[in-house]
């Protein structure tokens, strides 16, 4: 089996990605929360429990959990990667001093444990931890303040969908749509350049240095022939058609469509993912406010060039003729205006799928988690109080490297 497998939402889950939250959600404060995208603080110990018990549930169901830090993996088998790897993790991180940089540098690479390092460069570095003296640096003076970030934390990291999506055997590796979430891609670039277990076995589809920003919550693989992608929020149309030339002209995708769907720029439309999930082989969760005629793009090869169509008609007849049999559409809350509007927020829609008909879901939903029973879904609850806090669901919290063929 090929090293990167996902050519549908579906397919039996064999391996995922994840990122356990660890101390960067302990250097989230109420100054800094807009700035880096959430809207409270999770409590850390709470979530951390939240997340091993979805950990425990897919390693139950079969499903081969790695985490994010295997970067660490990567450091340790490529002699002199640990220079290179900080340095461009401290350009990045917009430390642009002199003498700021080269302090972060010794301090990071004084972490003898890899994994340790990793994890660091995650949580963040307070100003305090660089022991830095005072000489005649105004700047130095300036930054004086206790609570002052010199590289801020990644809290959003948990959600291991967005910066990159597995589509077929390749990989989206893409430019955030925040500057703030922008450096979560250098562990999957890394990753998959270096790591011995993938370096030279993985075809790039998109890359985290183009210009034009997409977000993995937006790519959805409806099977091996149709990629959906969401025109929204945290993804430009022009990262779309740069996307489509490298799949129809310059790669080895068995993808021959990508349907491109203009969905509102708001919090709750945030992705694709937030609109409609697909959950078995006929069934979609969706969000009730996109019931009505959609905007689509359809984008083909032709001639050795990219084709546009536009379309115009419902959801569900889109999603009818990509898979070639009808569908049934579920909304969240069942029907009821205000249920959706409250369960939505706490990701009611955004399930993760992992073989046909079984899907995991926060608990917190109750009228969502219930009517999809009445549907005939086999639904897997798990506790949700302080991870929902990020806004994003199961499927938002994991990035399949392997759904079996």
């Amino acid at each position: 089996m090929s090293i990167i497998n996902v050519t549908s939402e579906i397919k039996p889950l064999k391996k995922v990605l994840l990122h356990r939250p660890g101390e960067e959600l302990l250097n989230l404060t109420p100054d800094t929360l807009e700035e880096l995208l959430f809207d409270d603080i999770p409590f850390l110990k709470v979530a951390q429990e939240e997340h091993d018990a979805f950990a425990d549930i897919l390693r139950r169901e079969g499903v081969e959990v790695v985490y994010l830090e295997v970067d660490a993996e990567t450091l340790k088998a490529n002699k002199g990667l640990r220079k290179q790897f900080l340095e461009q993790f401290i350009k990045e991180a917009g430390v642009e001093i002199e003498k700021y940089q080269k302090l972060l540098f010794d301090f990071y690479n004084a972490i003898e444990d890899d994994k340790e390092l990793v994890l660091k460069t995650m949580a963040g570095v307070n100003i305090n931890e660089l022991k830095i003296t005072k000489d005649n640096s105004l700047v130095d003076y300036m930054n004086n303040e206790d609570s002052k970030m010199i590289v801020n934390p990644m809290p959003n990291l948990y959600f291991t969908r967005d910066p990159f999506a597995s589509v077929g055997n390749g990989v989206v590796l893409n430019k955030m749509y925040s500057v703030t979430r922008n450096r979560e891609t250098i562990y999957a670039d890394y990753i998959f350049r270096y790591h011995p277990e993938y370096a030279g076995n993985v075809e790039f589809l998109y890359n985290r240095d183009l210009p034009f920003h997409i977000e993995g919550g937006d790519v959805l693989n409806i099977n091996d022939k149709v990629l959906a992608i969401g025109i929204s929020q945290r993804t430009e149309a022009a990262a779309i058609d740069l996307l489509a030339k490298n799949v129809f002209l310059n790669s080895n995708s068995k993808i021959e469509q990508i349907l491109a769907f203009d969905i509102p720029e708001s919090r709750a439309f945030m992705h694709l993912d937030t609109v409609f999930t697909q959950i078995d082989v006929d069934k979609f969760t969706i969000h009730p406010a996109i019931i009505g005629t959609l905007r689509v793009f359809k984008l083909t090869k032709f001639n050795g060039d990219i084709k546009v169509e536009e379309i115009r008609d419902t959801l569900e007849n889109i999603l009818s003729s990509a898979l070639g049999h009808p569908v049934d559409l579920i909304s969240c809350g069942a029907g009821d205006a205000i249920v959706a509007a409250r369960e939505q927020w706490n990701d009611g829609s955004n399930t993760l799928c992992i073989r046909p008909g079984t899907i995991i879901v926060y608990e917190r939903n109750d009228i969502t988690n219930a009517y999809l029973r009445k549907k005939g879904l086999n639904v897997i609850e798990m506790p949700s109080a302080e991870l929902s806090r990020g806004r994003g669901g199961p499927r938002c919290m994991s990035m399949p490297l392997v759904r079996e063929k």
